[in-house]
């Protein structure tokens, strides 16, 4: 779907976050780019927005931030899409990154946290509310009947007109199975709301979800738009696996062998294994459940379960719960 003159969006993500409950993995790769089924995390995000016709991204960027142009250049002339870079400075959460942009924009934005993978078939649903009932935000939501992801993220109430009436970051006691995921569709009244956010004592942060409240109090309309099927958080280290996993299954794959790369004679792979481009294993192995960086070269042999190998490192993960 291209854009028409009148229905113009542009695309914002988020990238700045230094991820150090991923460590070691955040030493060396800002979240955004860490791997899932052989593409960078905001890969995908930007081929969501390519699909409902985002042409030009403002990408803010701080912890490793060279490392992103060097990865998402080539990605972005690929997919005929402008990408520019922005640096957040102070990270003081999701508002405070967004005001860096306000001399920037000139259209309603499509907003992604990039540290979030988001299987969203249904975006351009979005887009379209969007423009139909003059919004002045659209939120992304799913239905979510496990009350802990609801206080991990944010919780939507609505009104029985359909409108969103309150929203909620981290509920202590989730009362609606109506969760906020990562993607937010705003109007450029959103700054006007960001600029009177205050700072929160809990996290001494500018929260999105505080702004997403006084537009709503200043009687902008705001609708939730269930677009989401499903959708991971990478936080830890170990959840590089977990999300390539779901990937997997996503594309009905077991494994996925990336270009370049060099198996022993004697490597056994059994399911839920992802090995990058220009991987090396050099010893014979039986490699199950695990994902293996672009570029690393593997010597030692044996059963390798749940491992996460990289150039520099070598993580082996419990198994899950």
């Amino acid at each position: 779907m291209l854009p028409n003159q009148d229905r113009y969006l542009t695309g914002v993500i988020l990238a700045a976050g230094r991820g150090t409950r991923l460590r070691p993995l955040s030493l060396h790769y800002p979240k955004p780019l860490l791997p899932v089924c052989n593409k960078p995390i905001i890969q995908y995000q930007l081929e969501d927005m390519k699909r409902i016709g985002v042409q030009e991204v403002f990408i803010v960027v701080g912890h490793l931030k060279e490392e992103m142009p060097r990865h998402l250049d080539r990605i972005g002339e690929a997919l005929g899409m402008t990408l520019h870079y922005i640096d957040q400075g102070e990270t003081l959460g999701i508002a405070h990154a967004v005001l860096q942009l306000e001399a920037r924009l000139e259209n309603p934005f499509i907003l992604f946290l990039g540290d979030i993978l988001m299987h969203a078939p249904r975006l351009e649903q979005m887009a379209e509310l969007f423009w139909q009932r003059r919004a002045g935000a659209v939120l992304a939501v799913m239905r979510e009947h496990d009350p802990e992801m609801i206080r991990r993220n944010f919780a939507v109430i609505l009104h029985n007109s359909g409108l969103v009436t309150r929203v909620i970051e981290k509920p202590r006691f989730a009362t609606t199975k109506l969760k906020g995921c990562g993607i937010y569709l705003f109007d450029l009244a959103v700054f006007d709301a960001i600029r009177r956010t205050p700072r929160t004592a809990q996290r001494d942060e500018y929260e999105i979800t505080n702004s997403i409240q006084i537009l709503i109090d200043d009687g902008y309309p705001v609708y939730p738009a269930e677009v989401v099927e499903w959708d991971m958080n990478v936080t830890f280290a170990c959840d590089i696996l977990d999300v390539n996993a779901r990937m997997l299954a996503a594309l009905n794959q077991q494994q996925l062998i990336g270009e370049n790369v060099y198996l022993h004679p004697e490597v056994t792979l059994g399911p839920g294994v992802v090995i990058g481009d220009h991987v090396r294993v050099e010893a014979p192995a039986h490699i199950e459940d695990s994902v293996i960086f672009a570029g690393s070269v593997v010597h030692e042999g044996g059963t390798l379960l749940r491992h996460i190998i990289t150039p520099g490192d070598r993580l082996v993960c419990p198994p899950p719960t």
